[in-house]
C-alpha cells in the first residue's frame, strides 16, 4: 500500500537563525516532521571554544530557548522534531531537553544520534566531526522518538533520514534516497528557498520570507513549497538558486547515496509549489568527510579613513609609517577600497577605505604593540586621519580542513529513547563508477560555434549575425555562491533555453576567471547541469583556511556570485528583457 507524502518542514538555516521560525512552522499548517540546521563550518569552531570554557556545553542553545514554547506545540499536533544542534555534545543536549520537557510538563520521548565526534584521533583538532547519514536518525524515529538530536550529520540527512523512516526505505533504495537528499538540500538553508538571498529579489515580496516544507513522496520525488500566508516565494528559480549552493560537481557525495545533480527537474506546479522527480542515486563513497577544526594563530584588522585628495599617497604614507612595525608579522594584507567619489556631496562617499589585516602565531605581535602604533599616528600621518572603530586586542583566528576516513571506521551509533545503544552500519559503497559525461544534446547555434563568445559570427563563417550590447551578466543570468572550506562555489542558472545554449558556450572557465580576476590563480572547475540550465563552478583555494581565518572580505564567498553577475560582456540583444514602457 502506498504511503501519503511526508511533510517535512525546516525551521533553521545556522545557527542564529529566526528564533521564531519553530512557533511559525509549527502553527503555519500540517507537518508531520520538522527539522533545524544549526551547524556549520564556523559554528564548529564556536561550539569548541564553548566546550573548552565548559565541557558540558558545545550544543545550540538557542534551539533549547526555541522548545520552551515547541515541545507543547509539537505535542499537541503529532510533529516529530530532528535537528542537529547537539552539535558537539548530542547526549548532553538529549538530557537538557528531557529537562526541559519534564519543567514545562510535555511528555516526549528524545534520542540522540553520536559517533561523529572524532577529536581525539586528529592532532592538534579542536574539533574533528565526521559528516554522518542519515540512517541513524532513522532508527530513532522507528523506536518512538519525539525529539532527534545530533552531532554532525550531513545538512540533508535531516530530511533523507525522516523519509527512509517514513516509507521504510533500504539503504539501497538509491534512486529514493537521492531524491529525499534533494529535496533536503533544497530545505537545510530555511528561507534561502523562498526568496531569501536570491538574484531575483525584485520580483517579491522577501521582507519576511517564510520557511519552506517538502511533499516527499514514496518514491522519491517531492514537491517544495511552503505555508499559506506566509511571505517570500518558491518558484523554479528560487529552488534552482538553492540545489547550486555550495555543491561541488555533479555528483554530490554522501553518507546515505551519492545524488546525481544533473538528473534533477524541476516542474512549476503553481503558486509556491515545485515539484522536484527524476533524481538517480548511486551507491555512496566507502569513506566520509570530516570537518576539521584548528585554532591557527592569532588575527587584527585596523580600517583607516582617508577621505578627499590624494587617496594613493595617504594610503602610502600609513602603509610606510607602519612599515617598523609590521616587520617579522607571519601575514600582513592591506587593501585599499576606493569607495570614494570625485566631487563627492556627502563626507562619507568622498572617502576610502584602507584595510590592514594581519596574522601571527603570537598574540604579541599582532596586538598592542601593533594598535598602538597605529593610534600614535592620529597627529602625525595623512590629514583627516582616523579609524572605522579603535582597534582591539588580537583574537584568535580558527583554520578549516577536511580529510576522509573509511566510513567502517566511524562509530556511527543511534541512542534510543529507552537509552539502547544501536550501532548504525555503513552504507556499502559502490563497486565502481566512471564519471559522468557532458551532455551531448545541445549544439550551439552557428553563430556562438563560429565566434565562441556569444557575440556576432565573423565574416565569412555562413553563420547568420546576431546583435549584441554590451551589458551586466545578471541582466540575463541568476547567481548563488557560497563557501565550502577553502574553496567556493558560484552556481549561475538561466530561465530560456535560448539563454542556456548562450550561457553553456560563453560562460567558460576562462571567460569566468577573465570576469573575476581574483580567480585567474586559482584551479577553477565547471559543472554542467542541463536540465536546470545552469553551470557550477568551484574555485579552490580561494578562501584560504575557511572562514574562521578571515582571508577575504567576504569570507564565505556569499557575494561573489552577485560581483559576477555585475561585470559585463557582450550579451545578444534578443537574450535581454525587453525595455519597461513609459507614459
Amino acid at each position: 500500500m502506498t504511503r501519503r507524502p511526508l511533510v517535512i518542514g525546516n525551521a533553521s538555516g545556522f545557527y542564529g537563525d529566526r528564533s521564531d521560525a519553530l512557533r511559525e512552522m509549527l502553527t503555519g499548517g500540517p507537518l508531520d516532521v520538522l527539522t533545524g540546521d544549526y551547524l556549520a563550518e564556523l559554528t564548529m569552531l564556536i561550539l569548541g571554544r564553548d566546550r573548552l570554557k565548559n565541557p558540558d556545553l558545545g550544543y545550540a542553545k538557542t534551539f533549547l530557548r526555541q522548545l520552551e514554547e515547541g515541545l507543547g506545540l509539537a505535542h499537541e499536533r503529532g510533529v516529530r522534531i530532528v535537528a542537529n544542534a547537539g552539535g558537539l555534545n548530542p547526549a548532553g543536549l538529549a538530557d537538557a531537553v528531557r529537562t526541559l520537557a519534564a519543567k514545562v510538563g510535555v511528555p516526549v520521548r528524545v534520542a540522540h544520534v553520536e559517533g561523529d565526534d572524532l577529536t581525539a584521533r586528529v592532532d592538534g583538532a579542536l574539533t574533528a566531526n565526521a559528516y554522518l547519514g542519515g540512517a541513524g536518525i532513522t532508527a530513532c524515529l522507528r523506536a518512538g522518538a519525539d525529539v532527534v538530536v545530533t552531532g554532525r550529520v550531513t545538512d540533508a540527512a535531516l530530511v533523507s533520514g525522516p523519509a527512509a523512516w517514513w516509507f521504510d526505505w533500504a539503504p539501497d533504495d538509491h534512486d529514493r534516497l537521492a531524491g529525499a537528499v534533494t529535496a533536503g538540500h533544497v530545505l537545510e538553508c530555511g528561507t534561502q528557498a523562498t526568496g531569501g538571498n536570491y538574484s531575483f529579489f525584485a520580483r517579491h515580496d522577501i521582507r519576511r520570507p517564510g520557511f519552506p516544507l517538502a511533499e516527499i513522496s514514496e518514491d522519491g520525488s517531492a514537491v517544495i513549497t511552503k505555508h499559506p500566508g506566509t511571505g517570500g516565494a518558491v518558484t523554479t528559480g528560487t529552488v534552482t538558486a538553492q540545489l547550486l549552493y555550495e555543491t561541488q560537481g555533479v555528483r554530490y557525495l554522501g553518507p546515505d547515496v551519492t545524488t546525481r545533480l544533473d538528473t534533477v527537474r524541476l516542474t512549476d506546479e503553481g503558486a509556491d509549489r515545485v515539484r522536484v522527480t527524476g533524481v538517480r542515486g548511486e551507491a555512496p563513497p566507502a569513506s566520509l568527510k570530516v570537518g576539521v577544526t584548528r585554532i591557527g594563530g592569532w588575527r587584527n584588522e585596523i580600517v583607516f579613513v582617508l577621505t578627499g585628495l590624494d587617496i594613493e599617497a595617504k594610503a602610502r604614507l600609513v602603509r610606510t609609517q607602519l612599515t617598523e612595525v609590521l616587520e617579522g608579522v607571519a601575514d600582513t594584507t592591506w587593501t585599499l577600497a576606493r569607495t570614494d567619489h570625485e566631487d563627492a556631496d556627502t563626507q562619507e562617499t568622498a572617502s576610502a577605505l584602507l584595510r590592514l589585516v594581519v596574522r601571527d602565531p603570537s598574540p604579541d605581535r599582532v596586538g598592542r604593540t601593533l594598535t598602538s602604533t597605529a593610534i600614535e599616528l592620529a597627529l602625525g600621518s595623512y590629514p583627516g586621519f582616523h579609524v572605522t572603530a579603535p582597534p582591539g586586542p588580537a583574537q584568535p583566528y580558527g583554520v578549516f580542513t577536511s580529510i576522509l576516513i573509511p566510513s567502517d571506521e566511524v562509530p556511527h551509533t543511534a541512542v534510543l529513547p529507552d537509552g539502547t545503544r544501536v550501532r548504525v552500519p555503513p552504507a556499502e559503497p559502490p563497486a565502481s563508477q566512471a564519471p559522468p559525461a557532458e551532455p551531448a544534446a545541445l549544439p550551439a547555434p552557428p553563430a556562438f560555434e563560429a565566434r565562441g563568445s556569444g557575440g556576432a559570427a565573423p565574416a565569412g563563417s555562413g553563420a547568420e549575425p546576431r546583435e549584441t550590447v554590451r551589458a551586466p551578466l545578471g541582466a540575463v543570468a541568476g547567481a548563488r555562491s557560497g563557501d565550502k572550506g577553502g574553496d567556493a562555489n558560484v552556481g549561475v542558472w538561466v530561465e530560456t533555453d535560448p539563454a542556456w545554449q548562450w550561457l553553456l558556450h560563453t560562460l567558460t572557465v576562462d571567460a569566468f576567471q577573465a570576469l573575476l580576476p581574483e580567480t585567474a590563480r586559482h584551479t577553477v572547475d565547471r559543472h554542467v547541469l542541463p536540465h536546470l540550465r545552469a553551470l557550477n563552478f568551484t574555485v579552490t583555494g580561494i578562501l584560504g583556511d575557511g572562514v574562521a581565518s578571515g582571508h577575504r572580505f567576504d569570507p564565505q564567498a556569499k557575494a561573489l556570485g552577485e560581483w559576477l553577475r555585475a561585470r559585463h560582456l557582450d550579451i545578444p540583444v534578443a537574450l535581454l528583457p525587453a525595455p519597461e514602457a513609459t507614459s
